[in-house]
């Protein structure tokens, strides 16, 4: 099973920068692609930013030019920069890793439990 652990949340005026991490730990194969989604209050979980293993990114329109999305294989660790933050962009932010728990098995989907990022105006 993969295991993802995320660190880098907290409070932060409007303009300011926060920098998450991600990393994946426990028995698995393989991991493939590695995101960042986002949850704010009454709405749905949507995606921020994903990377695959060989670092092709894509980003939601909301967050292109601010944030980026970066990460090292060796460490299975996946980082997301955040700058020019905009109140807007509050809300719970999940790791995402789609990987192999064994050769055998097919990919699927693992989630961490969520860093709050709250920007203030």
């Amino acid at each position: 099973q993969v295991q993802l652990v995320e660190s880098g949340g907290g409070l932060v005026q409007s303009g300011g920068s926060l920098r998450l991490s991600c990393a994946a730990s426990g028995t698995f194969f393989s991991i493939n692609a590695m995101g960042w989604y986002r949850q704010a209050p009454g709405k749905q979980r949507e995606l921020v930013a994903v990377i695959t293993s060989v670092r092709s990114t894509n980003y939601a329109d909301s967050v292109k030019g601010r944030f980026t999305i970066s990460r090292d294989n060796a460490k299975n660790t996946v980082y997301l920069q955040m700058n020019s933050l905009k109140p807007e962009d509050t809300a719970v932010y999940y790791c995402n890793a789609n990987g192999r728990p064994a050769w055998n098995r097919p990919f699927q989907d693992y989630w961490g439990q969520g860093t709050q990022v709250t920007v203030s105006s």
